[in-house]
C-alpha cells in the first residue's frame, strides 16, 4: 500500500533544476519526485532540530528551569542509590 501524496507545483531556478537532472542521470533516486521529496525531509528536520537547539540554549538561561532540572537529577540519583544491587 503506497503512501498518499498530493500533487504540487514550486519553480525552480534553472541550476538546481540541471543538477537535479544529472542526479538521475546518475541513478541517485528513483526519482525526481523522490530526491526533491528526501532533500526537503532532510532540510524540514534540520530547521524543527535547530528550533530545538534555540529552546534550549533559551531555556539553559531560565533559572527555574535549570533548577528543575537539578532537582530531577538529584531524584533520580537518589532513586539509582536505593536500587543498586536490586535484582527486581
Amino acid at each position: 500500500m503506497s503512501e498518499k501524496t498530493k500533487k504540487a507545483t514550486f519553480n525552480l531556478h534553472v541550476d538546481v533544476l540541471a543538477e537535479l537532472d544529472k542526479m538521475m542521470i546518475q541513478g541517485i533516486a528513483s526519482s525526481k519526485n523522490a530526491l526533491v521529496e528526501q532533500a526537503l525531509r532532510k532540510e524540514l528536520n534540520e530547521i524543527k532540530r535547530q528550533a530545538r537547539k534555540k529552546l534550549w540554549q533559551e531555556a539553559a538561561k531560565d533559572s527555574l528551569f535549570i533548577k528543575d532540572v537539578a532537582q530531577v537529577e538529584y531524584d533520580f540519583r537518589v532513586a539509582d542509590s536505593d536500587n543498586i544491587g536490586s535484582t527486581d
